[in-house]
C-alpha cells in the first residue's frame, strides 16, 4: 500500500450521524475524512425516511381525493401514475445527494468513495490507500434483515420497495413494525391489495397498548387484511403468483410482491472490528458507554449499529455531541437518550414520547401512575365516510401528575409531538398542561382539556 494519509477525524459511513459528526469537526477546525461506500446521506436520506415521506404525502392525496365527496367536491378514484410518482420522489431523493455533495466539499470535508475496513485502532484502508487518524468513528447504519427461511429470495425488503417502477396489485408485507406499517398503509391508500402478516398478535409491539390497538383498527379501516399471529415458514412461487406457507401448513396468495419488513440489523460486517480490537456482540451491535466510546480508546460509534433508538435525529444529535466532546472542549458534552419522540407515518400517524403506560406501572408501581386517553373521530371527518379513529392518552405518575409518557394516534399526530415532547422532557404536569389555553377547534386541544383520569371515567 501506498503511504497513510493523515487526518483528524476519519468517519465511517456517510449517513446523516456520520454527516452531523464530520460536519461540527471541520468546524472546529479539524481536517475530517468521511468514508461511504454508496451515496451520502445513508438511508435516511436515499432507501429511508425521505423517499418514504413523499410516498406517503401522494397516500394522504390519494385519501384527500376520496374524502372530496362529502365535501362537495366531485370524487376522484383515478388510479395513481406510480412511475410519474417514482420519477419526481427519484430525483427529489437526487437533488438531495448533490446538495451534501457540494456541501461537504464546501466544507472542506474529504469524501473517499469505497468500502472502509479497519486494520488497527487508528488505519483504515480504502482499496489500496491508508487512512490515519487519532479518532474514528463508525456510523455505518443498518440493512434489511430478511429471515433465513426458504424462498426468502422471493421477497423484496424496503430497498427493494424504493426499486419498484410499477405498482403492486397485490402485496403482502411480512412484519409489524413501524417500516411493515408505513409500507402496507402507502400501497393500500394507492389501491393495491394488500395483506399484513406478523409472528405477534398486534402491530407496533413495542409501542403503547392503546396505540397497538388502534393502529390496528385503523389499518383494518383502510382495507389492509391483518392475519396476527402469522409465522412464516416459506416462500414459493408458480405461474400464478407468489405465495406464504406458515408453521401451521396455511397457504397466502397469490400476491405480485411480498415485502420483507421484520426490522433491521447493524450494519457492522466486514468492517475489521476485530483487527482494532473493537467488541460486537453477536448481533452486530457495537457497545458504548454514555459518551459513544467503544471499548477501544480513539474509536466511537453512533447510530443503528449502537443499538440505542435507532432514528436518524438520534444519530445527527450522537454525532454532534461527539464532536462538541473530541474537539470543542465540552468533556461532559453526551446525548441523552431518555424521552425521544418517535413517529411512525402510517394512515393515520402514529407519534409517542417517553413511558407506555406499561413501563410506567412497571418502574413507578400502579398506584403512582394515573392515565388520561381519550378517542374520538376528528372534525376533519364531519362529511366524510371515510374517517379513521384519533386517540391520545398522557401517563402522568406521582401525586404531581408528572407527565411522563405521551401517545397519540390520529391525523396531524406528526406533527403535534414535536412541542409537547418538549412539555414532557421539561417534567411538566398534568396541572400545567391544564392550565395552558386550547386551540379551539383542533385534534391537540384534547391534550390539555382531558380532566377525569381514564380509571374513575
Amino acid at each position: 500500500m501506498s503511504t497513510a494519509v493523515e487526518f483528524d477525524l476519519i468517519v465511517l459511513g456517510g449517513g446523516s450521524g456520520g454527516l452531523a459528526v464530520a460536519e461540527r469537526a471541520v468546524q472546529y477546525g479539524q481536517r475530517v475524512a468521511v468514508i461511504e461506500p454508496a451515496h451520502l446521506g445513508g438511508t435516511c436520506v436515499n432507501l429511508g425516511c425521505v423517499p418514504k415521506k413523499v410516498m406517503w404525502y401522494a397516500a394522504n392525496m390519494a385519501h384527500t381525493r376520496h374524502e372530496a365527496e362529502g365535501w362537495g367536491f366531485a370524487a376522484v378514484h383515478d388510479q395513481i401514475d406510480f412511475g410519474k410518482l417514482v420519477a419526481g420522489r427519484n430525483q427529489f431523493v437526487d437533488n438531495i445527494r448533490s446538495y451534501w455533495g457540494g456541501y461537504a466539499n464546501e466544507l472542506g470535508i474529504t469524501v473517499i468513495q469505497g468500502k472502509g475496513v479497519l486494520t488497527s485502532a487508528s488505519t483504515v484502508a480504502v482499496n489500496d490507500q491508508t487512512y490515519t487518524a487519532p479518532h474514528i468513528v463508525l456510523s455505518t447504519g443498518g440493512v434489511p434483515f430478511v429471515p433465513p427461511v426458504p424462498g426468502k429470495e422471493l421477497g423484496i425488503t424496503s430497498d427493494g420497495f424504493f426499486d419498484l417502477t410499477a405498482q403492486p396489485a397485490r402485496v403482502a408485507v411480512i412484519g409489524g413494525g413501524y417500516i411493515g406499517v408505513e409500507l402496507a398503509g402507502v400501497l393500500r391508500s394507492f389501491g393495491s391489495e394488500v395483506t399484513l402478516l406478523d409472528m405477534l398478535d398486534s402491530v407496533i409491539a413495542p409501542f403503547d397498548s392503546m396505540i397497538r390497538e388502534v393502529a390496528t383498527e385503523n389499518l383494518r379501516t383502510l382495507g389492509v387484511e391483518m392475519r396476527l399471529p402469522f409465522r412464516v415458514q416459506a416462500l414459493t412461487e408458480t405461474a400464478e403468483g407468489k405465495f406464504i406457507t406458515s408453521a401451521a401448513d396455511e397457504q397466502l396468495g397469490p400476491f405480485d410482491e411480498i415485502i420483507w419488513a421484520v426490522g433491521r440489523a447493524p450494519n457492522t460486517r466486514a468492517l475489521g472490528l476485530d483487527a482494532a480490537g473493537v467488541t460486537v456482540q453477536p448481533n452486530g451491535i457495537i457497545p458504548t458507554d454514555d459518551y459513544q466510546n467503544t471499548n477501544v480508546p480513539g474509536v466511537y460509534a453512533i447510530g443503528d449499529i449502537t443499538g440505542r433508538a435507532p432514528l436518524t435525529p438520534v444519530a445527527i444529535a450522537a454525532g454532534r455531541q461527539l464532536a462538541e466532546r473530541l474537539f470543542n472542549g465540552r468533556a461532559q458534552a453526551r446525548l441523552d437518550y431518555n424521552t425521544i419522540p418517535t413517529v411512525v407515518f402510517a394512515h393515520p400517524p402514529i407519534g409517542t414520547v417517553g413511558l407506555t403506560e406499561e413501563a410506567a406501572r412497571a418502574e413507578f408501581g400502579d398506584q403512582a401512575v394515573t392515565i388520561f386517553e381519550t378517542r374520538f373521530t376528528p372534525m376533519r371527518y364531519a362529511l366524510s365516510a371515510h374517517g379513521f379513529k384519533t386517540a391520545m392518552k398522557l401517563v402522568c405518575v406521582d401525586e404531581e401528575q408528572r407527565v411522563v409518557g405521551l401517545h397519540l394516534v390520529g391525523d396531524g399526530a406528526d406533527e403535534m409531538l414535536q412541542g409537547f415532547a418538549v412539555a414532557v422532557k421539561a417534567g411538566l404536569t398534568k396541572a400545567q398542561f391544564d392550565a395552558t389555553v386550547a386551540i379551539h377547534p383542533t385534534s391537540s386541544e384534547e391534550l390539555v382539556t382531558m380532566k377525569t383520569p381514564r380509571d374513575s371515567a
